[in-house]
């Protein structure tokens, strides 16, 4: 059992208590351990064999013998017990936008709702409203609130569809009788969040069941959905859908770009072939058009291709890479020759937006800043909260001195390794549009990122005025989350995005994509009109502990679907043109 299964079973015993009324300070201590445990350096089995776990802050005797228990039977007899106590469908009211422990406990006692169905005919009968603290409003909210739980229970966030992904693609990869294999679909184009995940072999014919059948007995595949002799249909660790395809090698690489996508690429692609070569182009390769679609399976292709570069120069088109892959103009500029060379992992020298353990964070700020020196990168900014977020520790005018103070000492003893802090501040956007400190306190920081962190049911107009006042500012270097979404648990709030960019091209402010998997914002379908504007782009990962330092890569792939490179990225600069930029 892993970190984050143990984390996460930790965070609903808490939620399961807070449901069942239990005292706070127990609910929070569940809720401190998930994050306690998720974020852990060492080896979680050492530190069990070790009986080491007491000795880590926040993990007391009972916690340390539960986290023992599953880490060595993979259960947790009271966490089985505790669930078992509450109808099945009572936790899914958890998964409604806006739908917490209270309100699920209130439906649940004084109407006796115990699954999202009973809470929407409740809703729809006026009953909800009639409960006090809630009213029509909120009745109105819930329903709406329903809506977004259902279009949302299907999907999954990239980051855990990729995590569940990758060890599995390796035991293929692995398989004497594969060739070639790849990950598809939209877990490929990276996409920011993930219907289901698409693994594609090529193999040799006798090879095929084989493969399916080892494939669907590999650990983490829960349910083995359809199997046949090349395809294969399993669920995986978290729900996740995922098919396996076998194709010969002749076929690898049209399979690939077809079961790549997207769909729209696609059909763009086959209309290509169609004007140009009076071909048809599928999974199995070129065809003659007027042959019936299975003629390329059977016959083989017309024009043999072996990779997905030699696909698009048979169709006289640059390589297109798989970020781009959405009909967005990218076969008009594959045919021009005019493709961006997109940004790429190892051209980030540092990173801005991170907290430490002055807000809420849960590493120091030197820890994090030497994490970020391991990942092979130059500098490190530090952005904590300010004063307004108090919920996260915000730092007051005071703090922020003595912060800058420790900043400097330790940008003293890192000069000597080649390593720079910047100091830096994530500094609310007040409801007027106005910065959360005053002039002579911005003028502390290295640069300022400016975010929204409240108000968020602002009409669009109000928001955008907010948003662009804020960006005015001389102090404000970057514009944080612009959007304040959180995939599949929050939409974005109302916000006119163009307008938003243009007010950051005039001010030459620079727009963060937000590289928590939760976030991913600014969207990507904005950037390559904001690139065109000339506004500059910041990846951040938003990082609260070491681990999330690796949200980086989730990132890259976000900014590689806006077709940004290189130079438009503010933290591929060297440190020196950093200092320069700040200045």
């Amino acid at each position: 059992m892993t970190k984050q299964d143990i984390a996460g079973i930790f965070e609903e015993i808490g939620v399961l208590l807070d449901l069942q009324g239990a005292n706070p300070f127990r609910v929070r201590a569940y809720v401190n351990a998930a994050r306690t445990i998720e974020t852990l350096q060492e080896d979680l089995d050492t530190l069990v064999k070790e009986q080491r776990l007491t000795q880590i802050k926040g993990i007391g005797t009972d916690l340390a013998a539960k986290i023992t228990e599953l880490v060595t039977t993979g259960k947790l007899a009271y966490y089985e017990q505790l669930k078992g106590s509450f109808p099945p469908g009572l936790l899914e009211l958890l998964r409604i936008p806006g739908f917490g422990p209270k309100k699920t406990k209130a439906v649940y006692e004084k109407l006796g709702v115990d699954s999202i169905d009973k809470l929407e005919a409740a809703c729809q009968a006026g009953k909800v409203a009639e409960l006090a603290g809630f009213g029509e409003k909120s009745q109105q909210k819930i329903l709406e609130g329903i809506q977004l739980a259902r279009q949302f229970s299907s999907r999954h966030h990239y980051h855990k569809a990729r995590a569940v992904a990758d060890p599995i693609l390796e035991a293929l990869r692995s398989h004497d009788g594969v060739i070639r294999c790849s990950l598809a679909g939209s877990l490929r184009r990276h996409r920011e969040t993930i219907g289901d995940v698409d693994f594609l072999v090529s193999a040799k014919p006798k090879d095929a069941p084989g493969i399916i059948e080892d494939f669907t007995s590999l650990p983490g595949i829960l349910n083995v959905s359809a199997k046949g002799e090349t395809k294969a249909s399993v669920v995986l660790t978290g729900g996740v859908q995922a098919d396996l395809r076998v194709v010969t090698d002749d076929q690898f690489a049209f399979a690939l770009n077809y079961f790549t996508g997207s769909k729209e690429h696609n059909i763009a692609m086959r209309a290509r072939a169609l004007r140009l070569k009076n071909l048809s182009l599928n999974e199995y390769g070129f065809s003659p058009a007027a042959e019936k679609e299975k003629s390329a399976k059977e016959l083989g292709s017309a024009i043999n291709c072996k990779t997905e570069e030699d696909i698009y120069r048979a169709l006289e088109l640059d390589y297109v890479p798989p970020e781009l892959r959405e009909d967005m103009g990218e076969i008009a500029a594959a045919e021009a020759g005019r493709l961006p060379k997109l940004v790429e992992l190892e051209n980030l020298r540092g990173t801005f937006h991170n907290h430490s353990t002055w807000s809420d964070g849960t590493e120091t700020i030197e820890t994090m800043a030497r994490a970020a020196q391991e990942l092979g990168l130059d500098y490190f900014g530090i952005a904590d909260h300010s004063k307004s977020e108090f919920q996260a520790h915000g730092l007051d005018e005071k703090r922020v001195r003595q912060q800058a103070e420790e900043v400097k000492k330790l940008n003293e003893k890192f000069a000597k390794e080649g390593f720079r802090i910047f100091f830096g501040i994530e500094c609310d956007i007040l409801a007027d549009g106005r910065l959360d400190f005053d002039d002579q306190t911005l003028e502390l920081f290295d640069y300022v990122v400016a975010s929204v962190h409240q108000g968020f049911t602002s009409d669009a107009d109000k928001m955008t005025k907010r948003i662009c006042k804020a960006l005015a500012h001389p102090a404000v270097t970057m514009l944080g989350h612009p959007t304040g979404r959180l995939l599949l648990e929050r939409e974005a709030y109302a916000v006119n995005m163009p307008e938003v960019i243009e007010c950051a091209a005039k001010h030459q402010k620079i727009i963060e994509i937000n590289a928590h998997p939760y976030r991913l914002d600014m969207d990507w379908r904005w950037w390559k009109h904001a690139k065109e504007l000339g506004v500059k782009c910041s990846i951040n990962p938003d990082a609260h502990s070491i681990p999330d330092l690796q949200y980086l890569a989730v990132g890259i792939g976000i900014a590689r679907k806006g077709w940004l490179e290189k130079s438009d990225v503010i933290n591929c600069l060297p440190t020196k043109e950093v200092e320069k930029l700040f200045r």
